[in-house]
């Protein structure tokens, strides 16, 4: 199978468009999780040819950087290109942003040794803390790449203003927002500013929390702590909508380009722009369907037809707000 690569500034190496997400392996918010199967994933992705692994301290409180950690044991690492997150805190199972210099010093440190590696590749602040400065957050991380700590910068959910104030101290490379052909939000800001300024864009929810994989319908359940369950996109009357759009996607799909829907989706983030697209999987099963999605792209007829199909059948379409942790509350 021959995956599409791209340049990031900073890296040496060639990064893989379709990056393996791994918050759903650290099991906090999906029910769980298998690391035997976690790491059987990580090293099927990496074999296959998809280099880059995106991970956090927070998916499993830890447990998902230490599951890539153990997973790029026994020669791995050499194949990896480690893309993890910094400035969220937790406290009794409950998530904060916290991007003081003290707390971005301390997770360098738990992150590296978690992960059994002495440098990160790509460096992300996760989201944006109202309580310290953009500049003040930028130039710490500055601080850990000129030590060689990590090669390269970025953000995720981060505003255009936001980045062009980190740009102003550091070097930014990529920005993580939240996209795909039902959360579009980045078209109108931060994609634009993304190819303007010679950046990569990481696309996390490319399948839309599963819905465009093409298995979830009105009758499917969630369980345990599972975030689906809280997500409007999964409740009614919503959900009945969302699941109709799919399975109109999924029909034109296979009649136009003989494609499933999982692809179709994918497909629709890599042509959009210098963009990567983030695959969540926890099973080596779930990187079933990879090689669909190279070799052909989407023209401007398929586009407007996808577009229309959305229109269509979303009479009530909403985003991925429900995901921003809170910001912190400084004691009086």
């Amino acid at each position: 199978m021959t995956i599409e690569t791209l340049e990031i500034e900073g890296l040496s190496a060639p990064v893989s468009r379709i990056g393996l997400g791994t918050w759903a392996i650290g099991g906090w918010m999906w029910g769980g999780t298998d690391e035997n199967e976690s790491i059987a994933v990580i090293r099927r992705a990496l074999d296959s040819g998809i280099n880059l692994v995106d991970t956090a301290p927070v998916y499993g409180f830890g447990a998902s950087e230490e599951i890539v950690g153990k997973a790029l044991a026994d020669g791995y690492r050499h194949k990896a290109i480690i893309a993890t997150k910094v400035a969220l805190e937790w406290r009794d199972g409950k998530v904060f942003r916290n991007s003081t210099p003290a707390r971005i010093r301390q997770e360098i440190e738990d992150t590296l040794r978690r992960m059994r590696t002495d440098y990160i590749d790509l460096y992300q602040v996760h989201w944006p803390d109202a309580l310290v400065s953009i500049e003040e957050t930028a130039g710490v991380l500055d601080d850990l790449r000129k030590q060689g700590k990590v090669r390269a910068l970025g953000v995720s959910n981060f505003s255009t203003a936001q980045m062009e104030a980190f740009r102003r101290v550091a070097p930014l490379s990529t920005a993580q927002p939240p996209y795909n052909l039902f959360e579009r939000d980045i078209d109108g800001d931060v994609l634009p500013y993304v190819k303007q300024h010679g950046m990569v864009a990481l696309a996390y929810g490319a399948l839309c929390r599963g819905l465009l994989a093409g298995r979830i319908d009105v009758g499917t359940k969630f369980e345990g702590d599972d975030l689906r369950q809280g997500d409007p996109k999964f409740l009614a009357p919503r959900r009945a909508q969302y699941v109709a759009a799919v399975r109109a996607l999924d029909a034109y799909a296979r009649e136009r380009f003989g494609k499933s829907v999982l692809s179709l989706a994918v497909r629709w983030v890599l042509d959009r722009g210098p963009t990567i697209a983030l695959w969540g999987a926890r099973r080596p099963a779930q990187l079933d369907g990879v090689e669909d999605v190279f070799g052909w792209h989407l023209d401007a007829d398929a586009f407007r037809r996808i577009d229309s199909i959305v229109a269509e059948h979303i009479k009530d379409p909403v985003g991925p707000e429900f995901m921003a942790p809170p910001q912190r509350v400084l004691a009086a």
